[in-house]
């Protein structure tokens, strides 16, 4: 078994990466900060089980993922269930012409560009996650962050069917697509 550090000194060592993790996967500083303290906490009354499989800090950003997972699980559960079909005909009405096509030009999206622009980019994708609904902004950073299979979304979204789930993947891309067109492909 490998020796943990002490515990007073986690803060300092990795207070700043934990943070920037959970504020990320968050986009809310006090609860950032809370679940850092959750983290703390929980790695001091776990530390006797702490195996050495892994660092000390890898060991303590998994400790951080579970109270995220934990957080949002209870968030997912607390609001409603899905938006208005109203809502998403508009959406798509937005998106589309009468034949079915984009309504937007996406042959500007192939050219990369300059790595101030692919930050000024993230941040743009972060402003634009950042205006999803609580439970599309959770499920893009469950599928496209931490990477996580269909079948694991749908137990910690509680969703009943993978059906619900590309139904929902499928309005979250949707919106997000129609936020960067008109955040950052359409700047001028």
């Amino acid at each position: 078994m490998n020796k943990l550090s002490d515990p007073n000194s986690w803060p300092e060592l990795y207070g700043d990466i934990i943070y920037r993790h959970a504020y990320f996967r968050l986009r809310d500083e006090m609860l950032a900060e809370e679940l850092v303290q959750e983290t703390f906490l929980a790695a001091l009354k776990a530390r006797e089980r702490f195996a050495g499989n892994s660092s000390e800090k890898t060991w303590l950003i998994g400790i951080l993922k579970h109270k995220i997972v934990d957080h949002l699980r209870k968030a997912v559960r607390e609001q409603s269930q899905d938006e208005s079909i109203q809502e998403f005909d508009d959406l798509l009405n937005e998106s589309f012409d009468g034949k079915g096509h984009w309504k937007i030009d996406v042959s500007r999206w192939n050219s990369p560009d300059g790595s101030l622009e692919q930050q000024q980019f993230w941040q743009t994708l972060q402003k634009c996650v950042s205006g999803l609904p609580k439970r599309m902004a959770t499920l893009f950073i469950l599928r496209e962050i931490d990477g996580l299979d269909s079948d694991t979304i749908c137990k910690e979204m509680e969703l009943s069917s993978t059906n619900n789930l590309w139904t929902m993947l499928s309005r979250m891309r949707m919106r997000l697509r129609q936020c960067l067109e008109k955040q950052w492909f359409n700047k001028t």
